[in-house]
């Protein structure tokens, strides 16, 4: 089963069939927690590691027949080489990943 929810209306859909499912009983219990700026403070390295230990270890050698060390490669490229302009200075984010980039939220998940 996952647990993640992609946003409240995945959040409802899912307790609606929670309940629907009969799982949802006076001793259930729910939570949730948020970590305040996760995706700028994940270690790079260690969460792009992390990724590609995470797709071997379901048996993946390739997505969507793009080779597992290409999509380290590509992953490499979003996460570490991110840059940005501040009054006219640019700067290279050495710590974590963009905030608002779609392909963060997956390190993000597997990371934590």
């Amino acid at each position: 089963r996952s647990t993640t929810f992609i946003d409240g209306v995945d959040l409802i859909h899912r307790l609606e069939a929670y309940t629907t499912n009969g799982h949802l009983i006076p001793k259930t219990y729910l939570c949730t927690f948020d970590i305040t700026d996760l995706y700028t403070v994940l270690p790079q390295e260690e969460s792009l590691d992390i990724l590609i230990e995470f797709l071997f270890q379901h048996g993946y050698q390739k997505l969507q027949n793009i080779p597992i060390d290409i999509i380290r490669k590509l992953a490499l490229i979003v996460i570490k080489e991110n840059v940005f302009v501040y009054e006219n200075k640019f700067y290279r984010q050495v710590i974590g990943g963009a905030m608002g980039t779609a392909f963060t939220l997956t390190p993000a998940n597997i990371f934590m």
